[in-house]
């Protein structure tokens, strides 16, 4: 029993360090440069992104963006839920017919391709991998 104990300690020990030492940056909500929007709001961007409206805040029409690889992290810095209540939000508002969720890209690449071609099209990334030609217009804090 003592040698299980000594295991469990040091176990917990390390995952103790590992947690404290893995960091994560913030995640920013972005576009392109060339656009007339400067910035938005914490609220504004729950609404583009959850599908309650899409326009930005110079009235032309929101492209939201998700990020395939950041998706859940994005979420939760933004409306503090999980993948599992994101999917079964949208699942509600697409069969209602009232909203469609963001088009879903599976790489910064891909991500990177739409914004830099789109004055509308907004994503987000991860603050410590931000692409050239982009805006920051909201930058959002991940809770520990």
């Amino acid at each position: 029993m003592p040698r299980f104990m000594h295991l469990a300690r040091v176990t917990t020990m390390v995952l103790l360090i590992i947690s404290t030492t893995t960091a994560r940056a913030d995640i920013v909500i972005v576009i392109n440069e060339a656009s007339a929007v400067r910035q938005i709001s914490h609220s504004e961007a729950v609404n583009i992104f959850m599908g309650r409206y899409r326009r930005l805040p110079n009235d032309s029409v929101a492209l939201p963006i998700d990020q395939a690889p950041l998706k859940a992290r994005f979420y939760r810095a933004l409306v503090q839920k999980d993948m599992a209540e994101i999917n079964s939000y949208w699942a509600r508002l697409v069969f209602s017919g009232r909203a469609s969720p963001p088009q879903q890209t599976d790489t910064l690449k891909d991500l990177v391709d739409i914004v830099t071609h789109n004055n509308n099209a907004l994503g987000y990334v991860d603050a410590a991998h931000m692409p050239p030609h982009m805006r920051v217009l909201l930058t959002l804090s991940e809770s520990p």
